[in-house]
């Protein structure tokens, strides 16, 4: 995963320079930084740029790495999105890449996005799953929060949920962000913050 230096008389230029000695595409191109020099013959736009296909062949030959020392055999999913990268992992051991309500999982997307983000001047997002846990975690969450509410509805009588991550709680206060009846908000410190599920008056 390398940085790479190109100038040109315009941005444009410079840009149009890298994808010929690069040979990639522009979807391809991470642009880091743009520097203008004047002379007084010349200005000079000198840009800093990542090549996209060698940040996503740096996450997979990373994860196979740790996967490898775990003694884990996996095989990886990866897809481009406007905004970023998105890697899922397939194994025959998934409880173990995904651990105690995900923490293992969660470690491990952290781990890759500081190890790539830490090349690049624009932070890029990056999505580890194993196993479309994630997208199973998210539903699961969404309806138990939707079934607490209608029970504070019910019952008249605020809830307070289990302890979560910042991430788990943003799920739940969206998913009741358009309620009627209740609204949620956030107690507590790390890591044993919760969300309290609340009345709304009645007009």
């Amino acid at each position: 995963m390398n940085k790479y230096y190109f100038e040109g008389k315009t941005k444009e230029e410079a840009i149009e320079t890298t994808l010929q000695e690069l040979k990639i595409s522009k979807e391809d191109l991470i642009v880091n930084s743009i520097e203008e020099k004047s002379g007084i013959l010349k200005k000079v736009v000198k840009i800093e740029v990542a090549n996209m296909n060698e940040i996503v062949s740096f996450i997979k030959d990373t994860i196979s790495e740790i996967a490898k020392n775990m003694g884990i055999g996996i095989n990886l999913e990866v897809r481009r999105r406007d905004s970023g990268i998105s890697v899922t992992i397939f194994s025959n051991n998934n409880a173990i890449l995904i651990g105690k309500n995900g923490k293992n999982v969660a470690a491990l997307q952290l781990l890759i996005r500081q190890m790539v983000n830490s090349r690049l001047n624009t932070p890029l997002s990056i999505i580890v799953d194993v196993g479309n846990y994630k997208e199973k975690r998210i539903k699961s969450i969404e309806m138990l929060a939707k079934r607490l509410a209608r029970e504070a509805h019910k019952t008249q009588t605020e809830i307070t949920m289990d302890s979560m991550n910042s991430y788990e709680r943003r799920i739940v206060h969206e998913a009741l962000a358009d309620d009627k009846y209740v609204y949620t908000t956030s107690i507590g410190e790390e890591p044993n913050r919760k969300v309290v599920i609340k009345l709304k008056e009645e007009k």
